[in-house]
């Protein structure tokens, strides 16, 4: 099993996927979105299990003020996404080819049966 939580560390919901996993002392790599980022292949992999709509976070300040809810094309959503990772919903779990987005404790439960 190869875990990575994308989140940032302020977080409730990446605080909560982190818990998650260390109680089931299960290994992942943090990778802080504030700081970091998402690389275009991560993304790539990621919307293959995820809609790019729900990678963003229609709540953020950064959604109105990049104009995304006018932005039709995937594309330029996806470019908007690498350069400005304050829009993306976190956290982003990933397991594998598998990914979930915010707090999945169902999902993950079933990733551990297999």
């Amino acid at each position: 099993m190869n875990i990575q939580i994308f989140g940032r560390k302020k977080s409730f919901d990446t605080k909560k996927a982190e818990r998650y996993f260390k109680e089931r002392k299960i290994k992942f790599q943090f990778v802080d979105l504030d700081e970091k980022g998402i690389s275009k292949g991560e993304l790539n992999s990621i919307k293959q299990k995820i809609k790019i709509n729900d990678l963003i976070n229609e709540s953020s300040k950064e959604y109105k003020q990049l104009n995304l809810d006018k932005i039709r094309s995937v594309e330029m959503k996806e470019e908007i996404i690498l350069k400005n990772p304050r829009v993306i919903n976190a956290p982003i779990v990933r397991n594998g080819r598998e990914a979930t987005v915010g707090y999945q404790k169902e999902v993950w439960d079933t990733w551990f049966e297999k």
